[in-house]
């Protein structure tokens, strides 16, 4: 395997590094059981889902929140 600097990455053109990140992140996907979650987090998430089932019809839906995020300012 070949051994290349931050630096060196960076010199990269963009396409390529985005090819390089996606490549990364598909080699995580491809191992969940080699992340751990931190105490942190497992309460954060319980917490999360206590707020969801306590408030079934908090938030907004995904396509809701899209629209409002991509649409220009009025």
């Amino acid at each position: 395997m070949n051994s290349f600097s931050a630096s060196e990455l960076l010199q990269l053109p963009v396409p390529e590094r985005l090819q390089l990140v996606e490549d990364i992140w598909n080699s995580i996907a491809d191992a969940p059981e080699a992340l751990q979650l931190t105490d942190e987090d497992k309460r954060l998430i319980d917490e999360r889902l206590q707020a969801r089932q306590g408030n079934p019809g908090a938030g907004s839906p995904w396509q809701e929140v899209f629209d409002r995020i991509t649409s220009k300012p009025k």
